[in-house]
């Protein structure tokens, strides 16, 4: 597998030197739009909308709506906003993984040390296992700056892309605009549920079973059959009020 980034960690006045590599693989099937009528392949253009005709690569430019007309950038501008390229990954601080909420975390990526930082990659492997902390840091990958936490995993370091404060929307729009009242027995009840669904969490319980039945459907076809498919009938509670459903889920997993 041939590394996406090739620099150092720096940790302290330590510098360690480390490849990335992608951690994480889409498991969707690979699906082409075609013509219905002789399954040719769909081709995209870029059109402009106003002459309908398709524009040459070379005359595109980017431009930002800003109140009533378009203000374009040149590369200068993006020359001038580029991140300075830099190839240390430098930690910032360190902290406890859990204060990190899950809506930050983006992608995930593999390290491997260079032969002359196997030694201090392996003290800096030890030492946030130890002391179960991660290390944020900033990094430059494919001319943009980018925020991660440092983290061990399966004996080897992980860098996880994670979002700045200002790419998360407020939650303010979504809440509950009306006070609803829950009596203290559906609390309990509900709090007996989880209780009752609670277990220690194993990734390797949860496949992507779509993938995987469409899969089959397609093989099926391509043989000239028609594969079985499973037909997920909704489950349905008796009652319409909210305990006796809580109750009812209740001791139905009993």
């Amino acid at each position: 597998m041939r590394s996406i980034w090739k620099g150092a960690i720096g940790f302290g006045l330590v510098n360690i030197p480390v490849k990335l590599f992608s951690g994480v693989q889409s498991s969707n099937l690979d699906l082409d739009m075609l013509d219905e009528r002789d399954h040719s392949n769909i081709k995209f253009k870029r059109v402009n909308e106003k002459t309908h005709k398709e524009v040459p690569f070379d005359h595109i430019v980017k431009g930002y709506f800003l109140k009533d007309r378009y203000i374009v950038l040149d590369d200068h501008d993006f020359e001038e906003v580029k991140p300075e390229k830099t190839k240390v990954i430098e930690i910032e601080s360190f902290v406890d993984m859990n204060e990190i909420n899950a809506i930050y975390y983006e992608t995930s990526y593999y390290t491997q040390p260079e032969a002359q930082g196997k030694k201090a990659y392996t003290l800096l492997l030890q030492a946030l296992t130890k002391s179960k902390k991660a290390g944020v840091a900033r990094f430059v990958l494919r001319n943009q700056e980018h925020l991660c936490v440092i983290h061990p995993l399966g004996g080897i370091i992980v860098i996880t892309k994670i979002r700045f404060e200002e790419e998360i929307r407020s939650t303010k729009e979504f809440k509950l605009k009306d006070e609803i009242m829950i009596k203290p027995k559906e609390l309990q009840v509900g709090l007996a549920l989880i209780n009752q669904y609670s277990a220690p969490f194993d990734i390797t319980t949860f496949k992507d079973d779509y993938a995987k039945e469409l899969l089959k459907i397609i093989k099926a076809k391509a043989k000239g059959k028609r594969a079985t498919v499973k037909k997920i009938k909704p489950q349905k509670a008796v009652s319409e009020d909210l305990y006796e459903q809580l109750m009812e889920s209740l001791n139905k997993r009993a």
